[in-house]
């Protein structure tokens, strides 16, 4: 039979979420970005740090210079290595090469 420790969290705060995913530095500042509404999850702003994410939720995060926009894949035991922390999301933000203009064809 599983204990309470085997079985995983069906939500986790916002703020321990995005430390653990290194989406930022500290959870202090995860914390400020959701209390000043700069975090929408599934499209609806957030002002709670406390608020729960579960796996499947989107997340938009405006950031100082960019927007993130993040599915979240699992929760994490801990806030580990980068290669660790990629894990945890999916990134569905449009990347800068898919943006880009295309290029006249010099054959034609």
């Amino acid at each position: 039979m599983a204990g309470p420790e085997d079985v995983a969290p069906a939500r986790l705060r916002i703020d321990v979420w995005l430390w653990r995913a290194r989406v930022v530095k500290t959870r202090a500042r995860a914390a400020e970005l959701a209390q000043s509404g700069h975090v929408r999850v599934n499209g609806q702003r957030i002002s709670a740090a406390g608020r729960g994410v579960k796996i499947g939720d989107v997340l938009t995060i405006a950031l100082e210079r960019t927007v993130r926009v993040l599915r979240v894949a699992d929760f994490g035991d801990r806030r580990g290595p980068a290669t660790e922390a990629r894990a945890l999301f999916e990134d569905l933000a449009p990347h800068q090469n898919d943006n880009a203009a295309p290029q006249d064809d010099p054959l034609e």
